[in-house]
């Protein structure tokens, strides 16, 4: 066997798979409509509509672009909250403030009904507490280990697992009206949850990011393993995990398209 050659041939279509993701597939936007049944979620709020806008990863004027997109096309289906769970930005940097502000500026017509925490990128060369005032000023309300009680629901923000800032009993100890929603950025984590929680949103995982027939996912990362994608009702607590909208590491996709989600919410039958 002519192993040079072998060689040559995996490099090439190696790097046509990440040409193609990065020009096709990281781009290829796709609205996830989810339908969730509930065990502790109340008849009177049958229907209630979530839009989740995960890992955006706000770095560059192509990262950008993207994430006007998904906030458009999530602001378009008129949800009653949307929730940004995590990963808001790549990296801090000069602009990324300038950044935050223009993906996000259209959420004001949530009229404050539009939620985020931290995830472990917010302290990438920078620090969470960066993002408060920006998200102030955006109305929307970034929860620190803490909870808040809007539309009838409870909103309970944990910080980042993988930043070591994560304090759920903190978050859960405020908690007295119920249902309540629980926004973690690291899926695997919600085997740490207090119970009580009708639902927990996360990302973190991209879904893989690149997934090849047969289940073969190389790209995992740490607390985002078992829980890659979608909603695992059997989870400690019910879980939702976005697949994101954005990238990391080579900003490229392959079989794992980025997605805006949109939860409706009903009690179990």
């Amino acid at each position: 066997m002519n192993w040079k050659a072998l060689g040559w041939t995996v490099g090439i279509a190696g790097a046509g798979m990440l040409a193609y993701g990065a020009l096709f597939e990281a781009k290829n936007l796709v609205l996830e409509r989810r339908t969730l049944r509930l065990p502790l979620w109340p008849e009177r709020l049958r229907g209630f509509r979530i839009a989740v806008l995960a890992d955006l990863h706000l770095r560059d004027r192509h990262s950008l672009e993207l994430a006007q997109r998904a906030v458009a096309m999530a602001l378009d289906e008129s949800p009653d909250m949307v929730v940004l769970p995590g990963d808001l930005v790549g990296y801090w940097h000069r602009k990324t403030p300038w950044l935050i502000g223009e993906a996000l500026e259209p959420l004001l017509l949530m009229q404050g009904s539009a939620v985020a925490v931290p995830g472990n990128h917010e302290y990438w060369q920078g620090d969470a507490c960066l993002m408060e005032p920006i998200l102030a000023e955006l109305g929307v309300k970034l929860l620190r280990n803490e909870s808040w009680v809007h539309e009838e629901i409870t909103w309970a923000g944990v910080d980042s697992g993988v930043a070591g800032e994560a304090n759920p009993f903190m978050a859960m100890e405020s908690v007295e009206k119920k249902p309540v929603i629980t926004l973690w950025h690291e899926p695997d984590m919600v085997d740490y949850l207090p119970l009580g929680s009708a639902l927990m949103i996360s990302g973190h995982s991209h879904g893989g990011q690149f997934r090849f027939p047969g289940g073969f996912i190389p790209m995992t990362t740490r607390y985002g393993k078992r829980y890659l994608e979608g909603f695992y009702p059997e989870a400690r607590t019910p879980l939702y995990v976005s697949r994101g909208v954005g990238t990391t590491g080579p900003p490229s996709r392959f079989l794992c398209p980025p997605e805006v989600s949109l939860l409706t919410l009903l009690p179990e039958a």
